[in-house]
């Protein structure tokens, strides 16, 4: 699904509360530098569906709902354990949510 045409990242209002409790969460709990590089993680991940759904990492995600797919950040020895939950719409990646990965995924699932 990869291709020359440019894709759009659009964070939900959802994400971004997501992202802002996850990194409250562990400078809470881990301090200060810890949660700036999970910040950096996160953020490079959500930056690297730039190529679109095809890009590496991704799966498919049928059985959460029709054009659903999630990243994990886990990528380039980096270790997180969230997952980026997206649904793609023409060329625009919609993040929806940025959930624990040991969090029931399915009833995290915004409507469309």
């Amino acid at each position: 699904m990869t291709g020359a045409r440019p894709w759009r990242i659009r964070l939900s209002d959802a994400a971004a509360t997501d992202l802002r409790d996850i990194l409250r969460w562990t400078a809470e709990r881990y301090g200060a530098a810890p949660a700036r590089t999970y910040r950096t993680t996160l953020v490079s991940a959500i930056e690297g569906l730039a190529p679109g759904p095809g890009a590496l990492g991704v799966r498919d995600r049928p059985e959460l709902g029709p054009s659903l797919y999630t990243l994990h950040p886990a990528r380039t020895g980096r270790r997180a354990r969230h997952l980026i939950l997206f649904r793609v719409h023409g060329s625009t990646i919609d993040v929806l949510r940025i959930l624990h990965d040991a969090m029931d995924l399915p009833r995290h699932v915004p409507d469309a």
